[in-house]
């Protein structure tokens, strides 16, 4: 980040600081992170200024919230420097590759056994189905990550501010070198150019990310389980502990048909 943000906004910041990331040289400042918790309003009005400042508003969670260092955002846990970009990478054959390599069957990984995986992704099998069609949004993408930041914070109340030099919420996890899905793929910007097309497509919006964590906004959710379906083909390839790992949803059309109407999606990496 070139700038301190407090030089950049209207809006003014609470305590702060600008955390460097954890390379070698440790030049990189890709963060600026709130000393405390992030009030309900705080996100809303700096992501209202967006366009204006070029600085993306993150709710940051912790793994231990009540560590000083707030591990991994005030401890530096970024790793920007070996992230690619998003635009050097296409959603559709990143998801395609994902979903063959998580369908694969293979008898030396037991995560789930090689026998349930068929049972978990159909009706699809291993058959990649392709991506889900988008939509007009159904509402203001903008205000549905509004309304959205408001709910996560009541729900999570010692969650930081964090801002992000970033043209939006999927560029910001690479730039600040976000490593949650670390145990899958170290880019980031993969899983940032997927995300770009979920903007697109569904009018998401990037609210929140934890240590293994992301949070979504959603303006334009599926209303239909055959629409629900592909995106939960989408989601599977993306994040597959979110079934494999999930104590609720075992399969895929399970998973779908908590999709349906819903404005929010939520990701975990085991």
């Amino acid at each position: 980040m070139t700038s301190e943000p407090h030089l950049l906004l209207e809006t003014p910041l609470p305590p702060g600081r600008m955390i460097a990331s954890d390379d070698v040289s440790g030049a990189s400042q890709p963060l600026w992170l709130s000393d405390g918790p992030a009030s309900a309003g705080l996100w809303t009005r700096i992501r209202a200024e967006h366009v204006r400042t070029g600085l993306w508003p993150l709710l940051l969670d912790s793994q231990n919230p009540r560590d000083d260092e707030f591990p991994p955002w005030g401890s530096g846990e970024l790793s920007p420097e070996r992230m690619s970009s998003p635009g050097a990478h296409d959603p559709a054959e990143l998801l395609a590759q994902w979903w063959r390599e998580h369908t694969a069957v293979d008898e030396d990984d037991d995560t789930p056994p090689p026998g349930e995986r068929l049972r978990v992704t159909a009706p699809f099998g291993q058959q990649w189905p392709g991506l889900a069609a988008g939509r007009p949004a159904a509402s203001d993408p903008d205000k549905e990550a509004d309304e959205h930041a408001h709910f996560f914070v009541s729900l999570r109340s010692r969650v930081r501010l964090g801002l992000v030099p970033a043209a939006s919420g999927a560029d910001a996890l690479a730039v600040v070198g976000w490593e949650g899905p670390v145990n899958y793929d170290n880019d980031t910007a993969k899983f940032s150019a997927v995300l770009r097309s979920w903007e697109q497509r569904f009018g998401a919006r990037v609210v929140a990310a934890g240590f293994d964590t992301l949070h979504l906004s959603v303006a334009t959710p599926p209303t239909q389980m055959e629409d629900a379906l592909l995106i939960a083909a989408e989601h599977f390839a993306f994040c597959p502990d979110n079934i494999w790992q999930s104590s609720h949803f075992h399969t895929l059309t399970s998973y779908a048909e908590r999709l349906v109407d819903t404005y929010f999606w939520d990701f975990w990496w085991d």
